[in-house]
């Protein structure tokens, strides 16, 4: 007699991405918990891509939520987070959405200092991702 053991389920995973010109913070939460938690912050090199790239295998990545500014006028200019996006839907066919970022980062650092987070420049990139991550977890039914 054979016993087959049930596999667990795999959860997907939500990436929260906070796109800058020098940095990348990253958060990682899922649709169950709906929670978010820091996860990274990644150079923005030429590296980055492949990085993403290696995160979203590694963590069962379904979706990714990047943090947009609201106040970008949207006829006459692509946000840089835009365009990531879509490279991130062509080449990795990882489903995106887009998620207000107005001042995420002012507030992370604010949660940071709160938290006696000490060198807040090393982590407020993540967790202004996290903000990103958690405000669109939020709005989910």
């Amino acid at each position: 007699m054979s016993i087959t053991i049930p596999k667990k389920p795999v959860t997907s995973h939500i990436l929260g991405i906070d796109y800058g010109e020098s940095k990348v913070g990253l958060a990682v939460g899922d649709s169950e918990t709906r929670m978010a938690f820091g996860y990274a912050t990644l150079e923005n090199d030429k590296n980055l891509f492949q990085k993403l790239a290696e995160i979203i295998e590694k963590e069962n990545i379904s979706k990714v939520i990047i943090g947009v500014a609201s106040y970008i006028n949207k006829e006459s200019s692509i946000y840089p987070g835009e365009k990531l996006g879509n490279f991130l839907k062509e080449k990795l066919k990882v489903e995106v959405e887009y998620q207000d970022e107005m001042f995420t980062t002012r507030e992370a650092q604010r949660n940071l200092i709160e938290k006696g987070v000490k060198g807040i420049k090393k982590f407020d990139d993540q967790e202004a991702a996290r903000l990103i991550l958690q405000g669109w977890l939020d709005k989910q039914k």
